[in-house]
């Protein structure tokens, strides 16, 4: 059974043709109409993702990765093609959006759990919890200004493991924190996807493609360029990757 249904999706956006980066450059521009052209990243792009499934997704930068999973989470709209998504979806993409660097780290955490879907006396139950996966227990009434991002990012993913609902979309979750938080991400996922939570993973990481999905795309140039099994698509995307590499330079 399907849970995400993608067909034939397309997304571009128009940017800017000339680059105007001073003041000089754009007062002395201020009258002139500026010409844009069209960045097509997703070309065509249909997968499906079965129920209690980890899906990945790998691909170089550029290749319409956070794109799609940005499509999939409502928060673009594809310019074409269908999307059906059968259940409740838990985006862990770019957090930190909806903090208070005012606020201490209970009070953001109170503040983001209830905007993810949790009610206020839930998110003040497990405060505690969130603070101690995230390793941030002695720095819970210092005020989030003060967080480095490494920090703020792992109280971040923490709030949103949390919260989540029927189906997980990942971003390089497995590339945050220390060695030490990246074990606890990993063993949080496995205990969602045991309970048969459906994920959607992307990640450069070769290791947490061929461990955690069992199945995986792999994008290029906006298209799906390959699908199979996550140790087959690392495999192809090691082959690209080399090919593309510049060989060794002639004395």
């Amino acid at each position: 059974m399907a849970v995400i249904e993608a067909r034939a999706l397309a997304k571009s956006f128009r940017i800017p043709s000339d680059r105007r980066e001073t003041v000089r450059e754009h007062l002395f521009n201020a009258f002139r109409p500026r010409s844009f052209e069209r960045l097509d990243v997703l070309r065509s792009v249909s997968f499906d993702v079965r129920k209690g499934e980890t899906l990945g997704i790998m691909g170089r930068n550029g290749s319409g990765k956070s794109t799609l999973l940005k499509i999939l989470c409502g928060i673009y709209r594809a310019d074409r093609g269908d999307l059906l998504v059968g259940a409740p979806l838990t985006p862990i993409l770019e957090l930190g959006l909806g903090w208070n660097p005012e606020l201490d780290g209970i009070d953001n955490i109170l503040l983001l759990g209830t905007a993810m879907g949790l009610r206020l006396r839930e998110a003040k139950n497990a405060v505690d919890e969130i603070l101690a996966f995230a390793g941030l227990d002695r720095f819970a009434n210092v005020p989030l200004k003060h967080y480095s991002s490494g920090m703020a990012s792992r109280l971040a993913y923490s709030v949103a493991f949390k919260t989540v609902r029927e189906v997980l979309v990942l971003d390089e979750i497995f590339a945050v924190g220390d060695a030490e938080f990246r074990e606890r991400c990993e063993a949080r996922y496995r205990e969602l996807s045991a309970k048969g939570h459906t994920v959607v993973l992307v990640s450069h990481d070769p290791r947490v493609i061929s461990a955690f999905c069992s199945r995986a795309l792999l994008l290029d140039e906006g298209r799906v360029a390959f699908e199979g099994r996550g140790g087959e698509v690392v495999d192809e995307y090691s082959r690209r990757v080399a090919m593309a590499s510049p060989g060794p330079a002639l004395a």
